[in-house]
């Protein structure tokens, strides 16, 4: 009796596809996943990079919305108020937004590249 096709086994040999992976390798994801020294450093070096994005986005912030109290209260002009705060404001915190979403993702684009040895 036949067998039939679906149930025969195959195995697919060839060379390895990165030589230098051999045993005794040095590999950062390794270092990251058994939590030494080297992979703190790599985690601390990504979290300080993304803290350092997190607080140029807080000093923009700062510097675009924190003088508005002030300009209110020196031109007491209710319509200009809510020009400002409901077309003015909004742009440039989608802007800001944006490029912090971009930078961090770029900060773990780097580390995943570092790791992964690309």
């Amino acid at each position: 009796m036949p067998q039939d096709p679906t149930e025969r086994r195959v195995v697919v040999t060839g060379p390895p596809r990165h030589p230098r992976r051999a045993f005794g390798y040095y590999r950062p994801r390794t270092e990251i996943d058994e939590q030494t020294t080297l992979g703190h450093t790599y985690v601390r070096s990504l979290m300080r990079s993304q803290l350092r994005a997190a607080l140029a986005v807080f000093a923009v912030l700062v510097l675009l919305v924190g003088p508005l109290p002030l300009v209110f209260a020196a031109t007491r002009n209710r319509s200009l108020e809510w020009a400002v705060l409901g077309f003015c404001l909004y742009p440039p915190l989608v802007l800001l937004a944006r490029w912090y979403v971009r930078r961090a993702e770029r900060n773990e684009r780097d580390l995943v590249r570092l790791v992964e040895d690309r």
